[in-house]
């Protein structure tokens, strides 16, 4: 009887000390924020602001100073950084990650802003891999972080010519991207804790970076010529401490339109090349909808796929319609004038599903040429496809053989790209064929992207379909003249750039001399070719 009423004591103690005591405690910060759901937003309590708005800053002759800031909420309009985490969960760790974090919202909610992003850094990081959260820093989080830049800000900071950023956010989630794409001279953030090549999700013996604190540290004596922070008290403490300090108040947000995606053309750099499947930022009602949609888009998608499959072209397309996929077709295909031989599609590449999306509209049989199509892929494809070697003679005489079988599909790009670019064109398809008819292909999606260069690929046309509303554009050029291509005269380049040169103007997207191995090497870090696994350790 002694040990079970020990235990019983035991229980009782543990639950009204953790318990009931967390209960009270979580009580008074609700009532002290007043059921504020904003307060998600991790921002340090406001203060009556003593500086001037970032917008009375003058930018002329700052190439000789120094400027100081903060990223979260000074140089990203964005009031949380929770997205960017989320991000981190979803990209580099797994889904059950990402669905953690966001049951964590109702307790991030009621915590001070210290306790709730050690929480997030704690769900984020602990087990995660250093080389995944390296891939997620390089790949997928300057896409984000370029739509979400604040304008004025960024102004300044580029007429300055030093540049220092100091956070309390994990250093590791901004610094690739702030000395990448802004030319931030150095980053100080909150450290994390590792064992050996994983993070554990606490922060080192330094804890969270203090602003004003780090700027003393590494300045000494010196004063930074501008300082640039928010309202909050403790960018007060921050900015205080340099020549000229500014602030960004939430009203020159609101005028400035914080919602709106900072245009491409006023980015840094060109983001042409890009990973993860997200195509959405996921604040916590965005990533809750998610959530909740995802049963259906993985029913959705089977369904789409099983149309493809087992049904007539036409009644597979009009029910693909019915079930959501929006489809804008414009042209006619040419009159094939070559008995005995088929016609050369040219498309553009934006996911795999691009050759069976052509072969449903024109209600004939194509056959694919691809290079590292996944088993899974060519199991459910609805069309013939036909491997590659990257062997330039014998792919030519492959695809001189399904030639003269009958309509031939190509992707001279070797590889998918989602920005409005075109990658340079293989010149090896205007070697094989007189008549050539380029199809310019793009794709719009709102919840998953349907390409991936370091996920499973096999998955890539289940994610494409599992959006509630993936959009096809196909538009069916003219038949190259003639004259044009080898058969006139013309070298198999001239043929390649002339034809990638007309599906850019088509869909107005700019052509680069970018490669398939360029792509791959900078979002998986190898040249894209499949080769087998070797299981390495820390790998």
């Amino acid at each position: 009887m002694m040990f079970p009423m020990v235990l019983l004591r035991l229980v009782d103690l543990v639950l009204y000390q953790l318990l009931a005591n967390s209960y009270y405690r979580a009580a008074r910060k609700m009532k002290s924020y007043g059921f504020n759901l904003a307060y998600l937003s991790s921002k340090p309590p406001h203060q009556p602001c003593s500086f001037p708005s970032i917008t009375k800053c003058d930018l002329q002759g700052r190439m000789s100073q120094t400027l100081v800031c903060d990223i979260h909420r000074v140089l990203l309009k964005s009031k949380s950084f929770f997205p960017f985490f989320m991000l981190i969960a979803f990209e580099g760790g797994s889904i059950f990650r990402a669905f953690l974090l966001l049951m964590s919202c109702p307790l991030l909610m009621i915590c001070d802003y210290e306790f709730k992003l050690k929480i997030m850094t704690f769900i984020t990081f602990c087990g995660l891999k250093i080389k995944d959260m390296e891939n997620v820093s390089r790949a997928v989080l300057p896409k984000f972080y370029l739509e979400n830049l604040n304008v004025k800000v960024y102004e300044v900071l580029a007429s300055t010519g030093s540049k220092v950023v100091i956070t309390s956010i994990p250093r590791v989630m901004v610094e690739g991207f702030l000395k990448e794409y802004l030319s931030v001279g150095h980053v100080i953030g909150t450290e994390l804790h590792t064992v050996g090549c994983y993070f554990t999700g606490f922060l080192t013996s330094s804890g969270l970076v203090v602003k004003h604190r780090a700027l003393k540290d590494y300045f000494g004596d010196r004063k930074p010529h501008i300082g640039i922070g928010t309202s909050s008290l403790h960018d007060h403490l921050f900015i205080s401490s340099c020549k000229e300090a500014y602030v960004v108040n939430n009203e020159d947000n609101k005028n400035s339109t914080q919602n709106s995606i900072m245009p491409r053309d006023k980015y840094p750099k060109p983001i042409i090349f890009h990973d993860g499947r997200l195509a959405f930022l996921p604040t916590p009602s965005a990533t809750l909808y998610m959530f909740m949609w995802l049963p259906f888009g993985i029913f959705l998608a089977i369904y789409r796929i099983l149309l493809g499959i087992f049904l007539p072209y036409k009644l597979a397309l009009e029910l693909g319609v019915l079930s959501g996929i929006d489809l804008n077709i414009k042209g006619t295909v040419p009159i094939k004038t070559e008995q005995n031989r088929g016609v050369l599609f040219v498309c553009t590449h934006r996911t795999l599903l691009d050759p069976v999306f052509l072969s449903t509209t024109l209600s004939k049989p194509l056959t694919a040429v691809t290079y590292s199509l996944s088993k899974v892929s060519e199991f459910i494809a609805p069309i013939k496809t036909v491997r590659l070697t990257r062997n330039r003679k014998q792919d030519g005489e492959t695809m001189q053989k399904l030639l003269k079988e009958g309509d031939l599909v190509v992707c001279p790009e070797g590889t998918t790209c989602r920005e409005p670019y075109l990658l340079r064109f293989s010149s090896l398809f205007a070697e094989l064929a007189d008549e050539i008819v380029p199809v310019a292909m793009n794709t719009h999606v709102s919840m998953f992207y349907g390409t991936t260069a370091s996920g499973l690929k096999c998955l890539d046309p289940i994610f494409f379909l599992m959006n509630p509303k993936p959009s096809y554009h196909i538009q069916i050029l003219g038949k190259v003249p003639k004259e044009l291509t080898c058969a006139g005269g013309k070298s198999s380049a001239e043929v390649a750039n002339y034809i990638q040169k007309q599906l850019g103007d088509a869909l107005g997207f700019q052509c680069t001399n970018l490669t398939r191995r360029d792509k791959y090497m900078m979002l998986a870090g190898n040249e894209g070719i499949v080769q087998q696994v070797i299981s390495k350790k820390c790998s």
